[in-house]
């Protein structure tokens, strides 16, 4: 029986083990989707409510699980709609597919209605990018498209005209070069060993420092005993960016937790005091919290070569898989008896969490955003996947979630794109239908694709949303005061009552302004069947401060305020309030 372009395209994704595409139907893509009806029984669609929605699905599938995320999008905007998540995949180096129509192949070029050239717009996307020519070129391509993705934790796309979507392997003609069946459903990773003589050099350059950190990232969450062991070893702690959140436990005495804007003051102190830094998995962007270039010798594994001394000098580079290489490593390393350096951190470490706790437990109106956060805490189970936004909430989402057990957690790391926390929960909740996915969001991001609340409730995804509600761009409105010394504008955001909306889509809408309401309400929410939104509304003006405040940082803030910011003397009230506190619980 002749089969066609379309059926193809979905049969060589399932030998592939695929079960799920994200998408959203269109005419351009009408033989794609008529596929996926005749074998729903083998791969299951997901219908979003926006593309973008789609792609960031997928990538969060793709983190949460390991394997291919894949998505659909119609020719033309459906397509366009993808690029957003799509960049998202990209700069987090997650394993994703966009499959996307195109116009009739012989109207390409010819201004015919959505002839917008997808193959064109995605070379910067993707690693491979192609579009398909006929039934006997689809199985070839997927092939590619697939090895390309998982070979290089990359973003692959395919284009198929909607009029080659339906052509038949009858309709068709095989070159003679192109051997029916001659390319293989078949991924063979290959992540090297590095030679002896650089795994010594290494082990050399730790075994001599005697201040060692570890910055562990993404590339490190498949080997937490190995990252306990190294750390065990040279009495050094593990700081964590937050795409490697995971790799070690929060209450772990080896880690000092989060690193940057929104990390901890331990963090800082451990990357500035080191004199030997082991950088496992990670390419964390802001440089200017790594050691100044020749203050520390430098180890780095990574599967990627070009990732090798992108962010900081590196003496010995170790290509490799972080759980392969470190096995190999560790052997070599002799275990330090002054443990002085990893005792100071760890002495940091209890009081930034002191800190933390009496910041999470205030009880003074408006309701402080920590609360919510050190709240939450305490009711997630010990194998949650929590996905956090980007803004505000990122901050309290990474100070006060802690990892525990067979935890995850992901953000967009190197897009830090907003609206990325509700899809990415969707994807999650798809992969694991038993365990418990959160998603901490703004106000702001969870605007943008709050439709797939609907798409939730469609499926029966028991995703629950907890929004940060400030009625603001706040990290926006931070970064303008703090970084740049301006008056915030433009953040201000009309109130929407996210419970009721939550409640018309058909999903449990709960909300609560007060400390003392906050744990029953979040454990009413988590309790209840199926999704849920929870409206928390917190005080715009508390400020996401940093770890450690640079001069350069308050002196912009001080200058936004003196320049007339808005809500200036809101501002000035609750730093004033929070040294207050601090002061007396330190004297306490």
């Amino acid at each position: 029986m002749a089969k066609s372009t379309a059926d193809l395209l979905i049969e060589r994704l399932h030998d592939w083990g695929v079960d799920v595409i994200f998408g959203l139907p269109g005419d351009g893509i009408d033989d794609i989707v008529e596929a996926l009806r005749t074998h729903q029984d083998d791969v299951r669609f997901i219908q979003v409510r926006h593309e973008e929605s789609a792609a960031f699905a997928a990538c969060g599938y793709a983190k949460y699980t390991g394997r291919l995320g894949v998505c659909l999008a119609t020719s033309g905007p459906g397509g366009l709609h993808l690029l957003n998540g799509l960049y998202d995949a990209k700069g987090d180096q997650q394993p994703v597919l966009a499959i996307t129509g195109h116009t009739f192949h012989d109207l390409i070029g010819t201004h015919y209605q959505q002839d917008v050239d997808l193959d064109k717009i995605f070379l910067d996307v993707a690693d491979y990018n192609e579009r398909v020519m006929g039934p006997a070129h689809v199985v070839n391509v997927v092939d590619q498209a697939v090895k390309t993705s998982l070979g290089r934790r990359a973003v692959s796309h395919i284009t198929v005209p909607k009029d080659i979507q339906g052509w038949t392997t009858d309709d068709a003609m095989r070159s003679a070069a192109n051997v029916p069946r001659h390319s293989a459903d078949l991924f063979a990773p290959a992540y090297g060993m590095p030679p002896a003589e650089l795994l010594r050099a290494a082990a050399d350059i730790i075994n001599v420092g005697s201040k060692v950190a570890i910055l562990a990232g993404r590339g490190a969450l498949n080997c937490r005993d190995e990252v306990l062991q190294l750390a065990d070893l040279v009495g050094g702690p593990v700081v964590k960016p937050l795409l490697g959140k995971a790799v070690v436990p929060d209450d772990s005495p080896y880690t000092t937790g989060g690193v940057g804007l929104l990390g901890t003051a331990p963090s800082q102190d451990a990357l500035r005091e080191c004199d030997t830094l082991v950088i496992l998995g990670s390419s964390f962007p802001y440089i200017e919290f790594y050691p100044p270039p020749g203050q520390a010798k430098a180890v780095q594994i990574d599967v990627s070569a070009a990732r090798i001394g992108l962010r900081a000098p590196v003496d010995v580079g170790l290509l490799g898989d972080c759980k392969g290489v470190l096995g190999a490593l560790l052997p070599l390393i002799r275990r330090k008896d002054d443990r002085g350096f990893l005792e100071t951190a760890q002495n940091r470490m209890r009081d930034w969490r002191d800190l933390l706790e009496a910041r999470g437990t205030r009880r003074d109106m408006p309701m402080k955003p920590q609360v919510v956060t050190h709240t939450l805490n305490k009711l997630l189970a010990d194998n949650a996947i929590v996905s956090a936004d980007s803004g505000t909430n990122t901050t309290w989402a990474a100070r006060y979630i802690d990892m525990r057990g067979e935890m995850q957690f992901s953000v967009s790391g190197a897009l830090a794109s907003m609206a990325c926390g509700l899809p990415y929960s969707l994807g999650a909740a798809v992969a694991y239908p038993d365990r418990q996915v959160v998603a901490v969001v703004g106000d702001g991001g969870f605007t943008m694709l709050m439709g797939e609340v609907a798409t939730l409730v469609k499926y029966g995804l028991p995703v629950k949303i907890v929004i940060i509600k400030n009625n603001a761009y706040g990290e926006i409105k931070w970064e303008q005061m703090v970084l740049n010394g301006n008056p915030s504008f433009g953040i201000e955001l009309q109130p929407i009552d996210f419970a009721a909306y939550a409640r018309a889509c058909g999903a449990a809408g709960f909300t609560f302004e007060r400390p003392d309401e906050c744990e029953a309400v979040l454990r009413e929410a988590l309790a209840t069947p199926g999704p849920a939104v929870v409206q928390a509304v917190v005080d715009p003006n508390e400020p996401p401060m940093p770890g450690k405040i640079t001069t350069e940082q308050a002196k912009n803030l001080a200058e936004a305020l003196l320049r007339g910011d808005p809500d200036r003397l809101a501002v000035v009230k609750t730093i004033a309030e929070d040294f207050i506190k601090n002061r007396v619980r330190e004297v306490i």
